[in-house]
């Protein structure tokens, strides 16, 4: 079963065969709106937990995506950058923006379970 885990910035990262999947939350897609671009780091960049590291625009912003864990990018989904609607289909399947081989799987504990991110979104009113 994949371990998914968030940030308060609602970026989420789903661990899959020792790897991070990431991209941004329903709530996150849900406040951009109908998302217009996006835009996956290169394969091959060192990402610290933190850093930008893309972009998603829709029609009323454009946000920048967090690297909710530090690690290597290893796969970007091609498919989101030719349809970045899916995003807003799909945002924790399909929707996906990078994969990342985790450098310290141990910064996983640090974020938010789902359970805790739901309470979270709670006190944003």
């Amino acid at each position: 079963m994949s371990q998914i885990r968030y940030t308060k910035d609602h970026e989420y990262v789903r661990v899959e065969d020792g790897e991070g999947v990431v991209g941004i939350s329903k709530h996150a897609q849900q406040q951009l709106g109908d998302v217009v671009f996006a835009e996956a780091p290169p394969i091959g960049k060192a990402l610290k937990k933190g850093d930008p590291a893309a972009v998603v625009e829709s029609v009323k912003a454009a946000s920048d995506v967090f690297a909710p864990v530090s690690g290597e990018v290893v796969a970007v989904n091609s498919e989101v950058e030719s349809t970045p609607g899916l995003i807003n289909e799909d945002a924790l399947g399909r929707g996906w923006l990078f994969r990342l081989k985790l450098a310290d799987p141990a910064e996983l504990s640090a974020l938010m379970d789902e359970s805790a991110y739901s309470d979270y979104l709670k006190t944003l009113g």
